[in-house]
């Protein structure tokens, strides 16, 4: 069974979208922990960081890549942090590999 960002990237379900390309998408958390709380997922489905492959270098690679850009379009001069859950033990919710990038107010350490 296809997951929720599997029907986001079909556009079964709608999202706000701030990046597409033919590699990943990016939009905005429906349930944000902070002022800016962005997914960025590869189009292609990755379970988790566990089932990554030589394959998925360039792509994992390009997530960072437009995670670095959407922090700075996004106005994030002071700081971010980019987070990957992995297991359930690791907090991952959906099972699609994604990115949470979160920004716009001081983060904690060590986080919750």
């Amino acid at each position: 069974m296809p997951s929720i960002f599997t029907k986001i990237i079909d556009r079964e379900i709608p999202a706000d979208v701030v990046f597409e390309d033919d590699t990943c998408l990016a939009f905005r958390d429906i349930t944000p922990k902070a002022p800016t709380h962005i997914l960025i997922i590869p189009k292609r489905e990755i379970m988790s960081l566990d089932d990554l492959s030589d394959e998925d270098e360039q792509t994992v690679g390009r997530c960072v890549m437009v995670a670095s850009k959407i922090a700075a379009s996004e106005g994030l001069t002071d700081g971010y942090r980019l987070v990957v859950n992995c297991g359930s033990d690791g907090g991952q919710e959906v099972p699609h590999l994604h990115f949470h990038l979160l920004g716009g107010r001081k983060m904690t350490w060590p986080p919750g």
